[in-house]
This record gives structure tokens, sequence and C-alpha cells, in this order.
């Protein structure tokens, strides 16, 4: 880690960890994504294409848990609890159910699978991405279109 000390020679209380930002840096580039955030314990290091590089900030303390106010819809977080175990998307891109057009889907509602099957395919920067099952089981839900784009992190597939 990067030590800044000041003008007295005292340590400040910024570390960076340099090889996290070179490694997220990397993966900006291999995945064409223009921004990465992650978050740990005290600190957030945030890089991005563009003018700004990386930037490490404290993060604030979680606030304590209180009720839900009566106006809050209990119905938004339901989405996101149903799919919370889905696999999901490791890039950004364009996301094809076959391996062509014209072709039969990798896979549908009810069909087993094995870990390692191909499920679909994510096209990032004109590079064709399998996205292999994580575990054995059923499909139970496909969460996306042919030809949708994705986002990093969606869920895509649900295995049960």
């Amino acid at each position: 880690m990067a030590e800044r000390k000041t003008t007295a020679g005292q340590k400040s209380g910024m570390n960076v960890d340099t090889m996290l930002v070179r490694e997220l840096a990397e993966l900006l580039n291999e995945t064409g994504l223009t921004e990465i955030e992650v978050e740990d314990n005290d600190r957030k290091i945030r890089v991005a294409r563009g003018g700004t590089v990386a930037v490490a900030a404290p993060v604030a303390p979680p606030a304590p848990v209180a009720a839900a106010p009566a106006s809050a819809p209990a119905a938004e977080a339901a989405p996101a609890a149903d799919h919370a175990d889905a696999l999901k998307s490791p890039m950004v891109g364009t996301a094809y159910l076959a391996p062509e057009p014209g072709a039969a889907d990798f896979i549908k509602v009810g069909d087993s699978v094995k870990e390692g099957d191909t499920l679909l395919i994510v096209e990032a920067m004109k590079v064709m991405n399998p996205i292999t099952s994580n575990k054995s089981g059923t499909i139970k839900a496909i969460l996306i279109e042919n030809a949708q784009p994705v986002e990093f992190d969606q869920p895509l597939v649900v295995i049960g």
C-alpha cells in the first residue's frame, strides 16, 4: 500500500492499494465498462475512464436499522429478493440465448443442467463469451430475452 506523508513526515490516514486499482483498471479494459466501484470496511475505490482515474474515500458506517415508514412500498424489494441466487452477468454486453441466429436456444425453463454447461452467450466488444452454469440443477427461470443488452451483475438465469 502507498502511504502519503505530510510535510512534517507524519503519515496521513489515506492508504491506497495500488495493485487493486491496477486490477480494476485492467478489468475496465477487458469488459468495456466505463466505471467500477468496490467497497470494503472503511474505504471505497472507484476507477473510471475519463478525467478521474481513482478515488479513495472513507465509507460512512451503516445507519442503524429502523422500521420502514408506512409509505415505503414493500413490493419494490421483492423482485430483487426473488432472484438473489440467480446466475448473474459477469460483464456488460448483449445476451444471446442461442449459439447462432435460427438455432435452438441453449436452455429452456424446465431443462436439467450440469455445472459447466453453456447457458447463453454474452457478446462484449465483438467477443462471444459463453456463460456457463455454476451448479447442477433445473432451469427455473430465464430472466432475459434474446439479443437483450445486459449490465454487469444483472440476474440472467435461475437454477434450482
